[in-house]
């Protein structure tokens, strides 16, 4: 199937709230084995992703605003506007607002479809869950599953977290 013309304007895309960042559907396969997706993500100041493992896709991040740290396996830089690197698959990594000011990155996924995982995940936190932490949500390991992902508690975790002032991941954690 042949790609199709897809405009989105600056400000434009569907978004979804995840907390401390959220995601923005820049362009979102719309088929199995699309080769790419692109999300936009916007970073509170004190916000990291739990850290994490993707078994299907590597992602590509842009800088566009603030200073964004990076950690993937045993490699950790922070990356200020026009900055670029790529967190292979396989590898845990970790993204966080190393500075006092929002930060947004642009999210390149190949290949395409691991989108729909910020929509589901979105969802699931909307739910209340009277103080139970995300990660024993029902339906949160299955998400998971679904996508290839698996969360985790790296060695290196509380080291950032304590050296940018962090919150804790607020999901992947039991």
């Amino acid at each position: 199937m042949a790609a199709e013309l897809s405009v989105v304007r600056a400000g434009e895309g569907e978004s979804v709230a995840i907390p401390g960042f959220g995601a923005v559907f820049k362009l979102a396969s719309r088929v199995p084995g699309a080769e790419v997706s692109i999300v936009e993500h916007p970073f509170a100041v004190g916000t990291i992703t739990a850290p994490h493992r993707h078994t299907r896709e590597d992602e590509h991040s842009i800088v566009l605003e603030g200073e964004i740290g990076f950690r993937s396996d045993d490699s950790e830089v922070v990356l200020g506007p026009g900055g670029y690197i790529t967190k292979p698959r396989g590898q845990m990594h970790a993204m966080w607002n190393a500075g006092d000011q929002p930060g947004r990155i642009i999210e390149v996924i190949t290949p395409g479809g691991f989108e729909s995982y910020f929509r589901e995940l979105s969802e699931l936190l909307a739910t209340p869950a009277d103080g139970v932490p995300t990660a024993a949500r029902p339906g949160f390991a299955e998400l998971a599953e679904k996508y290839g992902l698996t969360y985790g508690e790296p060695d290196w975790l509380d080291d950032i977290v304590r050296r940018y002032a962090l919150r804790a991941p607020t999901h992947g954690r039991g």
